[in-house]
């Protein structure tokens, strides 16, 4: 009697163990999404046609339910970037918050700042992921789910169903990299004060750099370009170009299209790039050789009247 007791103290006890330390993962739960319409779209260059909601053929895998399986945890059935997982992303410790999709405000665009960006900007954004960010890429899903994900992405926010998305800007092509290019991309920097956000060195160290926000008030470091091998919005110089004339919405990084001049910005890529000690490409190489060369040339950064280095 007394075995059998034990027995089923045992079993008891262990029920209760796995009852009260099970988790359920976010999409095991029937989360009711809770978006401002239903019947939005978005249309991907090569033909992709994504849909939020039915599709009309009763097809499994609309853009719901691709949400409330990959994205719920961390966006939330409101899309307002408040998931049950958010609570553990710290911006002071470099983990920035989820984004909030009821604003419609992107970083990565095509299009000019303040507007909203293209279908694919957004499919771009979601097939590459965020480096530095815990937002991966979903580049296993195919272009048909990733599609629909971008039409339930959109449907969180009005301004989907008021505005239409900006005109991409133009990229002009990129003229042949050499010194004079990359020197004028020096005194660019220097001219427009990058180096308070990014440092002298694009190390991200500058002297603005620990009061910067985001537009939720929460800290945002500047790139650091010593150290980085990918952009927040891509890898090539083609991305960086896009990244200063549209600039960064909901964060401190300005668009500089009413500012520089097309080649000009093309000048400050070559530049940015010859910061990128770590990664070692070829503007890099020919700055050191340049400085090598010229011992005692460059003039020191922050020098500038009405300035403070």
């Amino acid at each position: 009697m007394k075995k059998k007791l034990l027995s089923l103290s045992f079993v008891s006890g262990l029920l209760v163990l796995l009852l009260t330390t099970a988790t359920i993962c976010s999409a095991q739960i029937d989360h009711n999404i809770v978006s401002v319409t239903k019947t939005m779209t978005s249309h991907i260059e090569g033909g992709w046609t994504g849909r939020a909601y039915d599709d009309g053929q009763l097809r499994p895998d609309v853009g719901v339910q691709m949400y409330r399986r990959y994205c719920v945890g961390c966006h939330g059935p409101q899309g307002n970037g408040e998931g049950e997982n958010a609570l553990w992303f710290d911006p002071s410790l470099g983990f920035p918050k989820p984004r909030d999709f009821t604003t419609a405000l992107f970083e990565c665009r095509s299009t000019p700042t303040g507007t909203l960006p293209t279908d694919d900007d957004l499919f771009d954004s979601i097939t590459r992921g965020f480096v530095t960010t815990n937002m991966p890429s979903w580049r296993a899903l195919s272009d048909q789910q990733r599609a629909d994900l971008i039409a339930m992405v959109k449907s969180f926010s009005p301004r989907w169903e008021k505005e239409k998305p900006g005109t991409p800007i133009t990229v002009p092509p990129e003229p042949a990299l050499n010194i004079d290019s990359i020197l004028h991309g020096r005194e660019l920097f220097d001219k427009m004060q990058c180096w308070k956000c990014h440092g002298f060195e694009g190390r991200g160290d500058g002297p603005s750099a620990s009061t910067l926000t985001n537009d939720k008030g929460q800290p945002i470091p500047p790139y650091d370009f010593a150290t980085g091998t990918r952009f927040k919005c891509g890898a090539t110089n083609h991305d960086l170009y896009k990244i200063f004339m549209t600039g960064l919405d909901g964060t401190p990084m300005p668009s500089f299209a009413d500012q520089i001049k097309p080649e000009e910005a093309w000048d400050l890529v070559h530049f940015l790039r010859a910061l990128q000690v770590s990664l070692k490409p070829p503007e890099l190489t020919l700055f050191q050789q340049w400085e090598a060369a010229h011992p005692g040339q460059l003039k020191p950064m922050g020098q500038a009247p009405g300035t403070t280095p």
